[in-house]
Protein backbone atom coordinates (compact mmCIF):
# COMPACT_ATOMS: atom_id res chain seq x y z
CA UNK A 1 0.00 0.00 0.00
CA UNK A 2 2.87 2.56 0.63
CA UNK A 3 4.56 1.92 -2.37
CA UNK A 4 1.22 2.68 -3.99
CA UNK A 5 0.96 6.04 -2.15
CA UNK A 6 4.18 6.69 -3.36
CA UNK A 7 3.44 5.99 -6.97
CA UNK A 8 0.45 8.47 -7.10
CA UNK A 9 2.16 11.03 -5.38
CA UNK A 10 5.51 10.63 -8.18
CA UNK A 11 2.71 10.45 -10.60
CA UNK A 12 0.72 13.68 -9.32
CA UNK A 13 4.14 15.67 -8.84
CA UNK A 14 5.31 14.59 -12.54
CA UNK A 15 2.20 15.76 -13.88
CA UNK A 16 2.72 19.21 -12.03
CA UNK A 17 5.94 20.07 -13.35
CA UNK A 18 5.02 19.10 -17.11
CA UNK A 19 1.81 21.26 -16.61
CA UNK A 20 4.09 23.95 -14.74
CA UNK A 21 6.16 24.02 -17.82
CA UNK A 22 3.85 24.22 -20.53
CA UNK A 23 2.39 27.17 -18.41
CA UNK A 24 5.54 28.96 -18.28
CA UNK A 25 5.77 28.08 -22.11
CA UNK A 26 2.75 29.88 -23.31
CA UNK A 27 3.17 32.42 -20.99
CA UNK A 28 4.84 34.91 -23.61
CA UNK A 29 7.37 35.25 -26.12
CA UNK A 30 10.92 35.66 -24.46
CA UNK A 31 12.34 38.81 -23.07
CA UNK A 32 14.37 40.42 -26.57
CA UNK A 33 16.48 43.26 -25.00
CA UNK A 34 16.91 45.91 -27.79
CA UNK A 35 20.42 47.56 -26.53
CA UNK A 36 19.98 50.37 -28.68
CA UNK A 37 17.16 51.36 -26.74
CA UNK A 38 18.45 50.64 -23.76
CA UNK A 39 21.39 52.50 -23.94
CA UNK A 40 19.34 55.51 -24.66
CA UNK A 41 16.88 55.05 -21.99
CA UNK A 42 20.50 54.55 -19.24
CA UNK A 43 21.12 57.69 -21.06
CA UNK A 44 17.96 59.91 -19.98
CA UNK A 45 17.99 58.24 -16.89
CA UNK A 46 21.47 59.18 -16.14
CA UNK A 47 20.85 62.92 -17.22
CA UNK A 48 17.65 63.62 -15.51
CA UNK A 49 19.27 62.00 -12.00
CA UNK A 50 21.89 64.91 -13.00
CA UNK A 51 18.83 66.86 -11.48
CA UNK A 52 19.04 67.26 -7.35
CA UNK A 53 17.89 69.20 -4.32
CA UNK A 54 19.40 72.32 -3.56
CA UNK A 55 19.52 73.05 -7.59
CA UNK A 56 17.62 76.12 -9.08
CA UNK A 57 14.79 76.42 -11.00
CA UNK A 58 17.17 77.89 -14.10
CA UNK A 59 19.40 74.80 -13.56
CA UNK A 60 16.80 72.25 -14.89
CA UNK A 61 16.83 73.80 -18.25
CA UNK A 62 20.09 71.97 -19.48
CA UNK A 63 17.95 68.57 -19.35
CA UNK A 64 14.71 69.43 -18.53
CA UNK A 65 11.71 72.09 -20.12
CA UNK A 66 8.20 73.20 -18.88
CA UNK A 67 5.24 71.00 -19.19
CA UNK A 68 2.19 72.67 -20.80
CA UNK A 69 -0.68 72.87 -18.16
CA UNK A 70 -1.05 74.01 -15.05
CA UNK A 71 2.51 75.27 -13.19
CA UNK A 72 2.59 76.68 -9.71
CA UNK A 73 5.83 77.90 -8.31
CA UNK A 74 5.85 75.74 -5.56
CA UNK A 75 5.51 72.40 -8.13
CA UNK A 76 5.64 71.55 -11.66
CA UNK A 77 5.89 69.19 -13.91
CA UNK A 78 8.88 69.13 -16.44
CA UNK A 79 9.59 67.08 -19.43
CA UNK A 80 12.81 65.46 -21.12
CA UNK A 81 14.06 67.94 -23.66
CA UNK A 82 14.43 65.00 -26.32
CA UNK A 83 11.33 63.13 -25.32
CA UNK A 84 7.91 64.82 -24.66
CA UNK A 85 6.69 61.66 -22.91
CA UNK A 86 9.55 61.23 -20.36
CA UNK A 87 7.99 63.49 -17.57
CA UNK A 88 9.20 64.42 -13.58
CA UNK A 89 7.40 66.11 -10.81
CA UNK A 90 9.74 69.12 -9.28
CA UNK A 91 8.78 70.57 -6.14
CA UNK A 92 10.52 73.81 -5.29
CA UNK A 93 11.01 76.30 -2.64
CA UNK A 94 10.56 79.96 -3.50
CA UNK A 95 13.39 82.02 -2.76
CA UNK A 96 11.49 85.38 -2.28
CA UNK A 97 8.54 86.93 -1.43
CA UNK A 98 7.32 87.22 -4.87
CA UNK A 99 4.40 85.65 -6.85
CA UNK A 100 5.95 84.64 -9.98
CA UNK A 101 8.49 81.72 -10.61
CA UNK A 102 12.20 82.98 -10.11
CA UNK A 103 15.16 81.10 -12.04
CA UNK A 104 16.57 81.01 -8.38
CA UNK A 105 13.88 78.98 -6.79
CA UNK A 106 15.87 75.77 -4.98
CA UNK A 107 14.37 72.30 -5.87
CA UNK A 108 13.45 70.60 -3.24
CA UNK A 109 12.32 67.02 -4.63
CA UNK A 110 12.38 65.45 -7.64
CA UNK A 111 10.22 62.87 -8.85
CA UNK A 112 10.98 59.60 -10.77
CA UNK A 113 10.99 59.72 -14.04
CA UNK A 114 7.33 58.27 -15.84
CA UNK A 115 5.51 57.96 -19.36
CA UNK A 116 2.81 60.46 -19.87
CA UNK A 117 1.35 61.97 -23.17
CA UNK A 118 2.12 65.49 -23.95
CA UNK A 119 0.23 67.93 -22.87
CA UNK A 120 -1.27 70.73 -25.05
CA UNK A 121 -2.05 74.27 -23.99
Amino acid sequence: MRKLTWAALLLMFTVACVLAQEVAIDAGPELRVDQEHTQWIQHVMRSISTIKPGMTRKDLGRVLAEDGGLSFRSQGRYLYRHCPFIKVDVQFSPVDEEINQSPDDKIVKVSRPYLEYAFKD
